[in-house]
């Protein structure tokens, strides 16, 4: 027989609370009986098959977000795939920058977007304009109206649109194309990353094994960066909505004479710099320009890796809400090859 509603028991008020899930104390929500469940973060990462990329890829699957990589050949998705292992949270999709619909849909659900994609040496197929300031307009045009939430851009330290230089105007006037656009982006300008597996480090070291070693204009000021910073503030620029650009470099700026010279201490070698004037460095990447299609070096090149970086970062720092920067030397004894 069903119970008379009217003459049932009534519940006792710590009853109806525990019922509902409260705390018989205050009446708040108890905890332990119900938690929101949060969502995985979501990520877009465009030419992830750098070193950084794939060190931003590693640490975001780690940390269980959700990553969508884009790159722009099978090769390259082989190449990441590899170096990243197996994981159900990373999808790998293979686009052309160009394809605005396709990266469109590819960001599909995505919260936070990073695009590292860009060229040091540009190449009569791959011009700056169409690395820097293309891609961006295409990305800009593929997040309108998408769940992303916010842009981070790797841009190189000294890039600005009114640069003499083509590389370092075309970075700048791509960072340009990104403010206007109707996702919040923030940029960080870097100088050298030091990082295991870097081809940059890859070279010091192998210079910095020579007992004599002949570079251009060795007084040049170098202010590297270790990689795992780099991540860490592209993963704090995106997670707090920085918008507009920022410079941001190592702990300590010194002469590439002298870089080299303390890698090969950290490698237990010694090494003597010899400089060579800059301008032969430039008559020659002209010449190169001049009678090769393909010229290894290039003038473009050659400046942005002869720019002098000395900047003060604790401002970036504060703003990245980053306490500290890995040291010179601690970055160098990780990331050198011992072999």
């Amino acid at each position: 027989m069903a119970e008379d509603p009217t003459t049932a028991p009534e519940k006792s008020d710590e009853k109806v609370i525990e019922d509902a899930g409260l705390d018989p104390e205050t009446g708040a929500e108890d905890e332990a009986s119900y938690e929101e469940e949060q969502l995985p973060e979501s990520w877009f990462i465009t030419g992830a098959n750098g070193n950084l990329g794939q060190r931003l890829i590693r640490k975001l699957l780690s940390e269980g977000a959700d990553v969508t990589a884009v790159v722009r050949s099978t090769r390259a998705e082989r190449e990441l795939s590899q170096a990243v292992n197996f994981n159900n949270k990373l999808r790998i999709e293979v686009i052309d920058y160009s394809e605005t619909m396709l990266l469109g849909q590819a960001a599909y659900g995505a919260q936070f977007a990073v695009h590292l994609v860009g060229i040091l040496k540009a190449t009569k197929d791959a011009t700056y304009a169409k690395a820097h300031e293309a891609s961006c307009t295409s990305l800009s045009r593929a997040l309108k109206g998408t769940s992303v939430e916010h842009i981070t851009y790797l841009s190189i330290l000294g890039a600005k649109p009114s640069s003499s230089n083509p590389c370092l105007a075309s970075k700048g006037r791509a960072e340009r194309i990104l403010y206007r656009s109707a996702t919040p982006a923030c940029t960080l300008r870097i100088p050298m990353v030091i990082g295991e597996r870097d081809y940059t480090t890859k070279m010091l070291a192998k210079r910095a094994r020579l007992s004599t070693s002949f570079m251009f204009r060795a007084s040049s000021l170098e202010q590297p960066i270790f990689a795992d910073d780099v991540i860490e503030a592209i993963c704090s620029a995106a997670r707090l909505g920085l918008e507009g650009g920022m410079n941001l470099a190592g702990p300590e700026s010194l002469t590439r004479a002298q870089l080299y010279v303390r890698a090969a201490q950290v490698l237990g070698n010694s090494t003597k710099v010899r400089s060579i004037p800059i301008f032969l460095g430039y008559t020659m990447a002209w010449l190169l320009e001049l009678f090769m299609a393909e010229p290894p070096v290039t003038r473009a090149m050659l400046g942005v890796l002869d720019h002098d970086d000395d900047i003060q970062v604790d401002k970036a720092l504060r703003m990245l809400e980053i306490e500290k920067l890995t040291p010179l030397d601690v970055m160098l004894r990780q990331a050198l090859p011992r072999t």
